[in-house]
């Protein structure tokens, strides 16, 4: 089965099912057009300014910061529960240091409107353009959250992507909640 084009809102739940059992993945390119990806455990879907967003957050120590700022774009991939070892590998070496997605046997998923590529093997991709970036104010967060959250004072910065398109396996849902 191949992929299709669904409305970015056709599956809610089970991406934030992933963001609880081990999270997404986040690829962006790097200065030599290398896909980089990144697991993340937060992330929301919203309307930002009439269109559909979806808000990543970024250490600036990450490797995935400086691909992200050079790029203006990202792809968010929903990986299937089997994945589990490559979204680990994923959340636990940089991409400054190893090719993720030679070593977890990925295969880039392009469309015309984005340079980062989706990941085939994950059965939905969220392919977004940067819209607006935001950092972390220390002294605008709760300080439990700087505590709890920030002991090296390495704060997120927010991207809110347009989603310009959606990618599924036609039979992803199925697959998904097996």
């Amino acid at each position: 089965m191949g992929k299709v084009s669904v409305g970015w809102q056709k599956f809610l739940h089970e991406p934030l099912r992933a963001l609880q059992d081990g999270g997404l993945l986040l690829t962006s390119v790097d200065a030599t057009g290398r896909p980089n990806p990144m697991t993340i455990g937060w992330a929301s879907h919203g309307i930002y300014w009439g269109q559909p967003v979806l808000v990543v957050m970024v250490r600036p120590s990450r490797y995935t910061f400086g691909c992200m700022e050079m790029t203006g774009d990202f792809t968010v991939s929903v990986p299937y529960p089997d994945l589990s070892e490559q979204v680990a590998l994923c959340g636990t070496r940089s991409g400054r240091n190893t090719n993720k997605f030679e070593e977890c046997g990925f295969t880039p998923e392009n469309i015309d409107a984005v340079r980062s590529p989706g990941i085939e093997q994950c059965g939905l991709t969220y392919f977004c353009r940067c819209v607006h970036r935001n950092d972390v104010l220390p002294s605008q967060l709760d300080e439990s959250l700087v505590r709890a959250c920030y002991p090296s004072d390495d704060f997120h910065r927010f991207y809110y992507g347009q989603i310009v398109e959606t990618l599924a396996d036609e039979d992803f849902s199925e697959r998904f909640n097996t």
